[in-house]
């Protein structure tokens, strides 16, 4: 089987040498899936996993826009249409520098497992640009969004991509977005998710990917007898994710003790409650500051520049930053320190290294694909709500949202229980995500 596996990561590699993260993602799903399709005669000989790691479609565009001073920029858009067996596109755009074809095809990749695991008619894409927002007017960016969408729009619609908010993508720029959208095409669709209220948005939208998250950790925790009440809570990042899990591990009685931006990371022995989370909403989402100003506020906080917070003891961990933000020392430190539950709110933040130092030791791992599902899930029940141009209360979302959580959990059990008992959330997320994607494409022939 490790054969099989090395054989078919060379094929992937040939094509996509340069693409580390990309390699990444694929090697992770690669581990688990194809032991899995050797014992399934449905699957052999039909290379499911190779086409399904080819895009569909790659689209790269330039995106040309003046600045506050009248200067010309330009920097680039894409967009990786990844499979569309179940159902349209749908995933994220980013504008961050590091965006570049490598990292939108991972994120695209994992997409694809996420939306599938949701149960939803969603396929997975991903998009955005190397376009920095930090330090920007509300000018520019709006100049930006329209520059971007006056292209992009070719590739998207309702029936066909459904692009969202992701890392720099916030209700502001899809309102920037949006507006173009209706402009060029001259009508009002649910062409993108993560809208305001006002305009075709779903309630609990902004805070479904860090609800998710807790939930997913939740049920995690109920299999050994625990609850969130009284566990010591660490969480990296302090964007929407982060900010949401606080939220909801501060309802369920846990302490939060950290967040962290790029900077480094606040430590409050106190615990982080309500009033100080709303301190760093203000912060990172009105005034766009920087997490060290917390202590400034909260003088018996600790700021510690230029490190993550696996150092902190803690009883659950929730990456909630970016890729590959917890190594495999990271992972060991948490160990050490006693953390018995790690779920990934953001996409791929433990590295290789760290997967198995936490498969070692048995603790609960949950990958992001499965556990941090919660916020495109929630697009897609906004998608459902501008079908029928009707919205639903915030209890009925959360109530499906809670739903949906809960059915990814049992399908990770269903798949990744071993002979002893434990539970692989990793194997479990990848051949439930799998098979739902690879019957799809099985029934609908070479496509």
């Amino acid at each position: 089987m490790k054969k099989s596996i090395e054989v078919f990561m060379q094929k992937v590699k040939a094509r996509n040498g340069n693409e580390p993260e990309f390699l990444q993602a694929v090697q992770e799903v690669a581990e688990t899936v194809i032991p899995f399709i050797a014992t399934q005669d449905i699957y052999k000989g039909k290379d499911i996993l190779l086409r399904m790691v080819e895009p569909e479609r790659v689209i790269m565009f330039r995106i040309p826009w003046v600045n506050d001073q009248g200067e010309i920029r330009v920097n680039r858009g894409y967009r990786v249409q990844m499979n569309s067996a179940i159902g349209p596109y749908k995933g994220g755009l980013r504008f961050h520098p590091s965006v570049n074809v490598s990292v939108l095809k991972f994120l695209a990749f994992e997409q694809v497992f996420k939306n599938s695991l949701t149960t939803l008619p969603m396929g997975g894409a991903k998009g955005g640009s190397d376009f920095d927002p930090k330090r920007k007017s509300d000018n520019e960016i709006m100049r930006f969004c329209h520059s971007f969408m006056s292209e992009l729009f070719r590739s998207i619609g309702p029936n066909t991509d459904i692009p969202a908010g992701d890392i720099g993508v916030g209700s502001r720029e899809i309102g920037y977005l949006f507006g173009m959208y209706r402009k060029i095409k001259n009508e009002f669709t649910g062409v993108l998710t993560g809208k305001g209220l006002s305009w075709g948005g779903s309630l609990i939208r902004p805070e479904a990917t860090g609800y998710g998250t807790v939930y997913f950790a939740q049920s995690m925790l109920a299999t050994r007898n625990h609850t969130i009440k009284g566990k010591d809570v660490a969480i990296s990042g302090s964007g929407n994710v982060a900010q949401y899990a606080a939220e909801k591990i501060i309802q369920l009685g846990g302490k939060v003790l950290t967040l962290s931006d790029s900077s480094g990371y606040i430590y409050d022995k106190n615990g982080i409650d309500q009033e100080k989370l709303e301190f760093v909403m203000e912060l990172k989402n009105i005034k766009r500051g920087r997490i060290n100003e917390y202590t400034k506020k909260y003088p018996s906080a600790e700021f510690v520049k230029g490190e993550t917070p696996w150092n902190t003891p803690c009883d659950i961990a929730l990456p909630c930053a970016t890729q590959n933000e917890l190594n495999g020392e990271d992972a060991i430190k948490l160990l050490t320190n006693g953390c018995i539950c790690v779920c990934e709110g953001a996409n791929m933040p433990s590295t290789p290294e760290a997967i198995t130092e936490f498969h070692k030791a048995k603790i609960l791992f949950a990958p992001g694909k499965a556990s941090n599902a919660g916020g495109v899930a929630t697009s897609g029940l906004e998608m459902t709500q501008n079908s029928l141009r009707y919205s639903w209360t915030r209890e009925q979302v959360d109530k499906k949202l809670r739903e949906i959580m809960n059915n990814i959990h049992t399908s990770c059990i269903a798949y990744g229980t071993d002979e002893n008992g434990y539970v692989d959330y990793v194997k479990g997320a990848n051949i439930a995500g799998f098979v739902k994607v690879a019957d799809a494409m099985l029934a609908q022939g070479i496509v």
